[in-house]
């Protein structure tokens, strides 16, 4: 018998409340727990204050910007609204979405801030506890993220179901999901400039720095003397932190968004719009067990930290295919089993897509290492070396996402109703992201880890602290890289999920689509799907250079003007470079996130349903595939420096690694500007045309 929700007010309804307060109980004590810990000396503590300073003035800033540009989304929601395009509550939820996905990173980013100079000052006398307190400080963006998600999403259907009471289920059903949409595409949009921005600001500041201090006067990492050290750590928490949090947070919203639309099209009625919120929330319990997990023995090795890290993952991935079945049983019945055989599909691919891009890119295996030989005959082989393994590094990802798709598709029962197989699809997105609060985690930890070493080499710290700091970081790299893939792959099952929203919304609406690939709107859509990833890509590869040629020219001059610098007798001005990343940030982003937001509707006016089809298909083919290229080129180029400066192949200062760094420095906006970026489009895309599919269908020269 299937347990019916929504015709009245059960227990279970508050369960998702329970478990975010819970979470909300718990995030409260890590972050009391983190500033419980010794701050170190002065010093550390005023580069610390000077990196959050930075953070902080960006986020403002860019916050500033997003508010102007939300709101004029919101006054044209209001008028869809008026017009009967749009329910009626669509402009507030979109207001939602936009305003959760700001504050989870801007907590997540502040937190990080608090926690690198503790970090630098426990890892004198524990590697362990340095452990711990950057992975401390990356689960409070992780359970930060889904709670605020989940709390959005739960808080938005409860009280829909008591304002739309009074109509008939179908129609009830419909206009949640519609109001919804619109809360996913405000989190979708605050994501693509939290991405964009955080991107360019943090890459121009680090290929600035590398640039001048690497390879032309020679001087470590995140040494005090080089003006754009401040920038880079500040970018890394902008960019690596609230960016990647703005996006995974879309992710996770969107899927669960897409999957409660396409209960209604399944014939699941309101038990299959409230299950992947329960499925969410119970990877939320488990992401705080999981939490218990993570920790190392002092002195550790590479692998054991890599294990302590992977324990914590797999084993909330295991707690959440337990609970998931009983969920399963009890909300929809034995007779929807195929349902939970599509989330454990998610499960597995989650954890499969982040192993490849731990192979690709970490120097334990084999395509780092290659990349790291190939520095001996120069930068232009590195280049074409790493590149290369990056192409090659699409193949096992793309086909994990391919068979998955399949599976959950004839698993949840495709064959005989298609949206059921549509339904099975986006639960299978749903699962995949279920664990996020422990996968994004171990990611944020990454630049936390980062900064804590680059606190370390600025106040001096005695080597083992360096030691123990870049033993950390580089774990970092690899789980950041793991979370990198994890994002794409996650995009990608809820970018799909999305589409087949898009098309069971046009059925709502009493539209038609012809999807036959002899139709010539639908085939200029898909060029022009497949083209946008790139185009988009170029513009922000080229903020980035724009921005990173400012950077290398203010540290030039301070290095020329500013007497005693290079010795360390003077300090540098890192207030200007802070300043040419902000400026040249907030004013790069504008241009590629306005253009992602009307592309859509206006394919949509000129091409009608069908080149939206086409569209939003090439580019999730396209994007999929260039953002696992661009993720794994650069992390390559990264680790295969990181390699080198370990002491292998001639070690730091050597010509080898001045290739490396160069290679490392194309990779650079790859891998955390355009790459990343890539995800959020091929969503917001799709979420934008769901949520102005009415209008188009109106307005659209092809009726």
């Amino acid at each position: 018998m299937q347990f019916q929700l929504g015709e009245k007010m059960n227990l279970i309804d508050f369960v998702p409340f329970l478990t975010v307060l819970i979470t909300f109980i718990f995030v409260s004590f890590l972050i009391a727990w983190i500033k419980n810990q010794d701050e170190g000396s002065l010093e550390m503590k005023k580069v610390a204050a000077a990196v959050r300073e930075g953070a902080s003035a960006f986020l403002k800033r860019e916050y500033k910007s997003v508010a102007v540009c939300g709101f004029f989304v919101f006054l044209v929601l209001v008028v869809l609204s008026q017009k009967k395009f749009l329910p009626v509550y669509a402009p507030l939820a979109f207001v939602s979405g936009l305003l959760f996905s700001a504050l989870a990173g801007f907590i997540g980013m502040n937190v990080a801030t608090l926690s690198s100079n503790r970090m630098t000052e426990s890892a004198k006398n524990s590697l362990n506890k340095a452990l711990r307190i950057g992975f401390s400080s990356g689960s409070v963006m992780g359970l930060i993220v889904v709670s605020l998600a989940l709390l959005n999403v739960s808080v938005w259907y409860l009280f829909l179901q008591w304002v739309y009471r009074s109509l008939e289920p179908a129609t009830r059903m419909f206009n949640i999901a519609s109001t919804l949409f619109s809360a996913g595409m405000g989190a979708s949009a605050q994501a693509l400039f939290a991405r964009v921005g955080g991107g360019i600001y943090t890459k121009g500041a680090d290929v600035g720095a590398d640039l001048v201090g690497k390879v032309e006067v020679g001087i470590p990492e995140d040494d005090a003397r080089n003006p754009a050290t401040i920038a880079d750590n500040v970018g890394d928490n902008v960019g690596d932190i609230a960016g990647m949090g703005a996006d995974l947070y879309e992710s996770y919203l969107d899927s669960i968004v897409a999957a409660m639309a396409l209960s209604l099209a399944a014939g699941l009625s309101f038990s299959g719009m409230f299950l992947p919120i329960l499925i969410g929330a119970s990877g939320i319990l488990a992401s705080l067990i999981g939490f218990f997990l993570v920790h190392a023995k002092e002195n550790a090795t590479q692998a054991a930290l890599l294990s302590a890290m992977r324990r914590g993952v797999y084993i909330t991935g295991i707690l959440v295919a337990g609970l998931s079945l009983p969920i399963v049983l009890k909300v929809l019945g034995p007779q929807y089993l195929g349902i939970y055989w599509a989330i454990l599909c998610g499960l597995i691919a989650g954890n499969l897509i982040g192993f490849f891009a731990e192979y690709y890119t970490s120097d334990n295996y084999p395509p780092t290492r290659l990349v790291a030989e190939a520095s001996k005959t120069g930068t232009a082989t590195v280049i074409l070396e790493g590149y290369s393994w990056g192409m090659s590094s699409t193949f096992l990802p793309v086909l994990t996402v391919a068979i998955a798709s399949l599976l959950s598709f004839y698993l949840a029962g495709g064959s005989k109703n298609i949206f059921l197989g549509l339904y099975g699809i986006a639960i299978t997105a749903v699962g995949m992201l279920s664990t996020l609060g422990i996968t994004l985690a171990t990611d944020s930890y990454g630049p936390v880890a980062d900064n804590a070493g680059g606190n370390a080499e600025m106040t001096h710290q005695p080597p083992i602290v360096r030691e123990r700091t870049d033993s950390l970081d580089a774990l970092g790299n690899t789980t950041a890289a793991t979370g990198k893939g994890f994002a794409i792959g996650s995009a990608a099952l809820t970018a799909l999920a999305l589409i087949a929203a898009y098309r069971s919304q046009i059925l709502q609406y009493g539209g038609k689509i012809e999807l036959s690939l002899m139709n010539p709107r639908l085939m200029a859509g898909l060029f022009i799907g497949a083209m946008y990833p790139f185009f988009f890509s170029s513009l922000a590869i080229r903020a980035v250079g724009r921005t990173a040629q400012k950077i290398v020219l203010e540290v030039r001059r301070q290095f020329k003007e500013i007497v005693g610098l290079m010795e360390g007798k003077a300090k540098p001005e890192y207030a200007k470079a802070v300043d040419i990343c902000t400026a040249g940030a907030l004013k790069e982003m504008m241009f590629p996130s306005l253009i992602t937001i009307i592309l859509p509707i206006m394919v949509g006016i000129f091409l009608g349903l069908e080149g939206v089809i086409g569209l939003l298909t090439g580019a999730l083919a396209c994007g999929f595939v260039v953002a696992v290229t661009f993720a794994n080129s650069g992390a390559i180029w990264d680790n295969s420096k990181k390699y080198i400066e370990k002491g292998n192949l001639g070690g730091k200062g050597s010509a080898q690694h001045k290739a490396a760094v160069i290679g490392d420095t194309v990779g650079d906006p790859f891998k955390d500007t355009a790459g990343p970026s890539l995800n959020i489009l091929i969503k917001l895309m799709s979420i934008i045309s769901i949520v102005f599919a009415s209008f188009i269908m109106k307005y659209t020269f092809f009726k």
